[in-house]
């Protein structure tokens, strides 16, 4: 049998006074684990923890445990239990779930990486996320950028490229940052991802308005094709 940690977590604190989400978590991965014959050796949760770091209590301890041979696998209910980036999501694989490592099982997503075609969907399932969420920013970015073009202030922060004008309605052009976007348009045209582009803009010595590097994601919001 396969020794299992079952990693449970809910997001709020409300959540986990209820327990209501992990009464629920906790049937599937006990129906799973029976259905299966895994070893449920431990169940360790994480109660009003968010998805949006690795650096939480439960789940740190989960993959010492993996990484120290306690148990064979990790189990959750969903991948976005385990993590909601895909950049995350990749870093786990390639540092627990790795072939010849322990196994990641999810019972809503039917992955098992104990078999290549296990990886291969965990694979699949990661690459349209990634492209889910970038085509996601071009389309949100093309309306902000057709709003700004038509010197339409949308609210908050002005988006890259442009200023909110002294009379506080309109927004005009900020020229550095046109060009900043050129390139990037002009990097997207020659067929790099927005995770190469990025990492082109740094080589350049490019920088966001905090002066530090930009990211795939930014990008995506930032940049419409």
């Amino acid at each position: 049998m396969t020794r299992t940690i079952a990693y449970l977590r809910v997001s709020t604190d409300k959540q986990a006074d209820k327990g209501v989400s992990l009464d629920a978590q906790r049937a599937k991965v006990a129906a799973y684990a029976q259905l299966y014959d895994l070893e449920l050796c431990e169940v360790i949760v994480d109660a009003g923890e968010s998805a949006k770091s690795l650096d939480r209590p439960g789940l740190q301890r989960a993959l010492a445990m993996l990484k120290a041979g306690k148990a064979d696998a990790l189990l959750v209910v969903k991948l976005d239990r385990l993590t909601r980036s895909v950049s995350d999501l990749g870093a786990l694989v390639e540092r627990y779930f790795s072939p010849g490592k322990a196994a990641l099982l999810s019972v809503g997503e039917q992955i098992d990486t104990r078999s290549a075609a296990g990886r291969l969907v965990l694979n699949v399932l990661a690459s349209v996320s990634q492209w889910e969420r970038e085509a996601i920013g071009e389309r949100t970015a093309v309306a902000m950028q057709h709003k700004a073009s038509l010197g339409e202030y949308t609210g908050g922060a002005a988006p890259f490229g442009f200023r909110l004008a002294a009379d506080g309605e309109h927004l005009e052009q900020l020229p550095a940052e046109q060009a900043l976007l050129a390139e990037v348009r002009e990097l997207r045209r020659a067929g790099l991802p927005f995770r190469r582009v990025a990492g082109e803009l740094t080589k350049r010595g490019r920088v966001n308005r905090n002066g530090r590097s930009f990211d795939a994601a930014r990008l995506c919001r930032m940049v419409a094709e």
